[in-house]
């Protein structure tokens, strides 16, 4: 009896154990290329064309996924909201509802969500095709840092963008989500910026732009750290890329989490 409970406790002890040394190896990994990107802005040795080529990519072309999904969240919330509040609540508190909902939760969190499937994916992607292609061997071979041209100016990017992407995906959502008051509930427009208003700190909106600027950082930096880590030829691409979407979902999930109990108390 005694070797049949050990057994699986010791099994479950070893799978904590691996798990434990991969997490702080990837955590060593990333603290080297932080390091050699810091070392790269300090040196001046990023383009300032690519960086604005980054922004394009995670920026322009992810807005329009970006204003869809802020616009489901706030007409999702904004009708959820509604059913709740009808005959316990005066109608009015929906606008503080659909604001604080779009602010500091689904406007940061679902544009971080969006840019890890369409833009860390694909960062992981290129960088891991690049390596079991050996055109980063290549890059050193010539003497010029791969770091410089590859990593840091997507994590300027990323950085630059996010923010931006966060801030038309609030307003958006807002806006939308009134309309959708508006349709239907019957709450008017006044009556649900009144309601906004009512229960508006100044603060949220640099929380969730902290919020943003944080997911910025995260997702470019794990997504090539993912990349450059790659082996194993076309079928390691893939299994890489999966990894690094899981990672980056994890993360953004995480430092959510973690954001509350730092800056809402």
């Amino acid at each position: 009896m005694t070797e049949a409970v050990a057994r699986p406790i010791a099994g479950w002890a070893r799978g904590v154990g691996r798990g434990t040394l991969v997490v702080l190896e990837h955590a060593g990994g990333m603290g080297r290329l932080l390091k050699a990107v810091v070392s790269a802005i300090v040196r001046l040795k990023v383009s300032a064309r690519e960086v604005v080529t980054q922004m394009q990519v995670m920026g322009i072309q992810s807005l329009p996924i970006v204003l869809v999904t802020a616009s489901l969240a706030g007409v999702v919330t904004s009708q959820q909201g509604g059913y709740q509040f009808q005959g316990n609540l005066p109608l009015y508190v929906l606008g503080s509802l659909v604001v604080q909902t779009m602010v500091l939760e689904m406007g940061p969190v679902l544009t971080a969500i969006v840019l890890v499937g369409r833009v860390g994916a694909r960062i992981t992607a290129e960088l891991g095709t690049m390596v079991v292609s050996e055109q980063i061997d290549a890059y050193h071979s010539v003497g010029r840092d791969p770091v410089a041209i590859l990593v840091a100016p997507r994590v300027i990017a990323g950085i630059i963008v996010m923010p931006l992407l966060v801030a038309i995906a609030d307003l958006v959502g807002i806006l939308v989500g009134m309309f959708a008051a508006k349709l239907t509930t019957g709450l008017g427009y006044e009556s649900f910026l009144y309601g906004a208003r009512l229960f508006w700190h100044s603060w949220d909106l640099l929380y969730s732009l902290t919020k943003a600027l944080a997911f910025g950082f995260a997702i470019p930096l794990i997504s090539t750290h993912m990349g450059l880590r790659t082996g194993g030829g076309a079928a390691g691409v893939g299994r890489q890329t999966t990894a690094a979407v899981m990672f980056m979902t994890l993360t953004v999930l995480i430092l959510d989490a973690l954001f509350p109990p730092l800056m809402l108390q």
